[in-house]
C-alpha cells in the first residue's frame, strides 16, 4: 500500500536524539506514512540505532550515504529519490514533529490543489525549556497565498522543515536542495515560494525546533557556528544564489524585500556577536560581507532601525572598535558614547561629521532625539569600568555614564543599582559625579547577601539596572559589563530561614554583555522544598513547605 506522506529524518552522529525524532513521526495521528532515516555516513552508533528502529516498525526505511556530505542537502535529496508518497516532509534528528502535524498539513493539501502547506514552528530552548513561536506573526492566521508577491514578508520564514510539499511540484520544477553549501533551506525555500502558484498557511504548530545556544563547538547547529568565517561565506554565497534565481525566474521585484530580510535577519545575527570578535576576525568578516552589502537596495537599508544602520555602516567603513560599541546597544536603547553635530543641526554617530553623502545618511542619529527626549525616555550609556570582589558576597563597581545628548545638568546626580531576585528589590544607592560635560562616574557597593531572595529560594539570572533620579523623574536602563572578567562566585548562608545559595557574578555570554548575577539554591532544602513550592499555589501548601524547610534545617 502506497503511503500518503513520506517524512525524511536526516541524521549525522546523533544516535542519542534520533529515537526521539523518529518516535514523533511514529506517533502521528495520520498513520499512512513512511519514514526514511537518511544517515549522512555517521561514525557513531547511529546506523545501529536506525536499524533497531526500522526493525520495530515496517514503515521505517534506512538509507546511509557512502560518505559524509557535511550538510543537510545530500541526505535530503537522496531520501527524495526513494520516497514513495505523493507528499513529503523533512525533519532533523534533533527536532520533533507535533503529534498531528501530518494530519493538519495533509488536510490543507486535500482541501484544494496547492503546491505546499506550512504551519507554525515552536522553538524550545534546551537550557531552560523556554518556548516561543518562530516568526509567529507570519503564520498567525489561516490563509491560502496566491503567489509570494502578494506577501513578500514570508521570505523571513525560510525553514524547509515546517512545510509539506507536493512531490509533483518538486519534480515539475526539479526542485532539490543545493549540495556542498550550508543555509540550503534559504535557497530551497525562496525557490519554492517563487515557483508555487498557491500555498496554504495554517496557524497550528507542526514542528518543534530545539535550540541549544551553548552547545559545544562540535555539536552546535550551523546557525550557532557564526564565529566560523566559512559560515559567513556560505550565508553570503546562498544570498547571491537567491539573487541570481530571482533575476532569472522573473521575480526581480522581490529584491528589496529579500535584501531587507538579509539585513534585518541574517546580518543582524552576526551584528549581535560583534562585541565578542577581535580585529582580525572583523577584518575577515568585512572582507566577505561588505562587497555583498554594497549590492543591496538602498530602500532596504532605509527600512531598518537607525541603530542597525549605524552598525552596518561602521562595518562597511572598517571602524571596528566603534562597530563593537554600537552593537552593544542593539535592542537595548543604549546611547553612543559620543555624537557630533554639523552646521545644519544634524547629529552623527562618533567624534566627527562623516565625509561622504552615504555615510552621513547612515550615521545620522538626529532622529534618536538624544538631546530633546524627556528624561524618562532619554538614552544614556552605563558602562562598568572596574569590578572588584569586596568582603563577603559583595562586589565594588565603578560605573561610567555617557550622556551624549547632554540631558543631565552638570553636577552630581542620585543613582542606584537595582537587582530583583524574586518579587522584592535590592537597591544600592550611589552618586554619579561629572567627569566632563556628558560624562559622569560613580562607585557603588553591591552586597549580594542582602538581596531579598524568596524564602523558598531562587534559581535564575538577573541583570542589574541603573536608575538615575532628577527632580522627581527617574530613568532606568541596562548596565554594560566588561566583556570578560574573572567569574566571581560564592556561597551565601542566609540567617533568615532562606536556604543557602551559590551566587555568581559574570558578564552576559551573548548580546549586549550586561552585568549578570546568577543564583542557584544548594543543599537538601533546595532539592526537596523548592520543587514543591514552585509546583503549587495554595497558601496552605506553601506554609507546609516552609514548615518542612524549617524541620530540615
Amino acid at each position: 500500500m502506497t503511503p500518503d506522506v513520506t517524512v525524511t529524518v536526516i541524521v549525522h552522529n546523533d544516535a542519542e536524539r534520533l529515537p526521539r525524532a523518529v518516535e514523533s513521526v511514529r506517533r502521528q495521528t495520520h498513520r499512512a506514512l513512511e519514514i526514511v532515516i537518511s544517515d549522512d555516513h555517521s561514525t557513531d552508533a547511529t546506523p545501529q540505532v536506525a536499524r533497531r528502529l526500522a526493525a520495530r516498525d515496517p514503515r521505517i526505511r534506512c538509507l546511509r550515504l557512502p560518505e559524509n556530505s557535511g550538510g543537510c542537502s545530500a541526505p535530503r535529496n537522496r531520501a527524495l529519490d526513494i520516497a514513495r508518497a505523493p507528499y513529503v516532509m523533512f525533519l532533523d534528528s534533533d527536532d520533533e514533529l507535533t503529534d498531528d502535524a501530518v494530519e493538519l498539513l495533509l488536510a490543507a493539501h486535500r482541501e484544494r490543489e496547492i503546491d505546499f502547506a506550512m504551519g507554525a514552528v515552536v522553538r524550545i530552548r534546551e537550557d531552560g525549556g523556554r518556548r516561543s513561536r518562530w516568526m509567529g506573526h507570519l503564520v498567525a492566521e489561516r490563509r491560502t497565498v496566491l503567489g509570494i508577491e502578494s506577501e513578500p514578508r514570508l521570505l523571513f520564514e525560510h525553514l524547509a522543515t515546517s512545510k509539506m510539499y507536493a512531490r509533483a511540484f518538486l519534480d515539475r520544477h526539479d526542485l532539490r536542495f543545493p549540495e556542498g553549501i550550508h543555509y540550503e533551506d534559504q535557497l530551497f525555500t525562496a525557490q519554492a515560494y517563487c515557483l508555487a502558484k498557491e500555498f496554504t498557511i495554517i496557524p497550528e504548530p507542526v514542528y518543534r525546533w530545539y535550540i541549544a545556544p551553548y552547545a559545544a563547538a562540535g555539536a552546535a547547529s550551523i546557525s550557532n557556528q557564526r564565529d566560523r568565517l566559512g559560515n559567513v561565506r556560505d550565508r553570503v554565497r546562498v544570498q547571491r544564489l537567491i539573487d541570481g534565481f530571482l533575476t532569472e525566474s522573473g521575480h526581480g521585484g522581490l529584491r528589496e524585500d529579500k535584501d531587507y530580510k538579509f539585513l534585518k535577519h541574517d546580518f543582524r545575527m552576526y551584528a549581535g556577536d560583534l562585541p565578542y570578535r577581535d580585529e582580525r576576525w572583523l577584518g575577515s568578516f568585512a572582507g566577505i560581507v561588505v562587497p555583498y552589502l554594497e549590492t543591496l537596495s538602498p530602500a532596504a537599508y532605509a527600512r531598518l532601525p537607525r541603530t542597525e544602520r549605524v552598525v552596518l555602516q561602521l562595518v562597511r567603513e572598517h571602524r571596528f572598535a566603534e562597530a563593537r560599541s554600537a552593537a552593544r546597544g542593539l535592542g537595548r536603547a543604549v546611547a553612543p558614547r559620543r555624537v557630533t553635530p554639523d552646521a545644519d543641526g544634524r547629529t552623527y554617530w562618533g567624534g566627527a561629521v562623516p565625509a561622504g553623502a552615504w555615510s552621513r545618511r547612515e550615521l545620522d542619529v538626529t532622529d534618536l532625539e538624544l538631546d530633546t527626549r524627556p528624561l524618562r525616555s532619554a538614552q544614556f550609556r552605563h558602562e562598568i569600568t572596574e569590578l572588584t570582589r569586596g568582603p563577603g558576597a559583595s562586589v565594588d563597581l565603578t560605573v561610567r555614564t555617557y550622556d551624549p545628548g547632554l540631558r543631565l545638568p552638570v553636577g552630581p546626580h542620585r543613582a542606584s543599582l537595582l537587582l530583583t531576585p524574586g518579587r522584592r528589590r535590592l537597591r544600592a544607592p550611589f552618586r554619579l559625579t561629572p567627569v566632563r560635560p556628558g560624562v559622569f562616574e560613580g562607585q557603588v557597593h553591591l552586597d549580594l547577601a542582602s538581596a531579598p531572595v524568596p524564602r523558598h529560594g531562587f534559581a535564575g539570572v538577573r541583570h542589574p539596572l541603573l536608575r538615575i533620579e532628577h527632580r522627581g523623574v527617574s530613568h532606568t536602563a541596562v548596565v554594560l559589563a566588561p566583556l570578560s572578567f574573572p567569574t566571581l562566585s560564592t556561597r551565601i548562608d542566609y540567617h533568615t530561614g532562606v536556604s543557602p545559595h551559590r551566587v555568581t557574578v559574570e558578564p552576559e555570554g551573548r548580546g549586549a554583555g550586561r552585568l549578570q548575577v546568577r543564583w542557584q539554591p544548594v543543599g537538601v532544602t533546595a532539592r526537596l522544598v523548592r520543587p514543591v513550592v514552585r509546583g503549587v499555589a495554595r497558601p496552605r501548601v506553601r506554609r507546609a513547605a516552609r514548615l518542612l524547610r524549617s524541620v530540615l534545617r
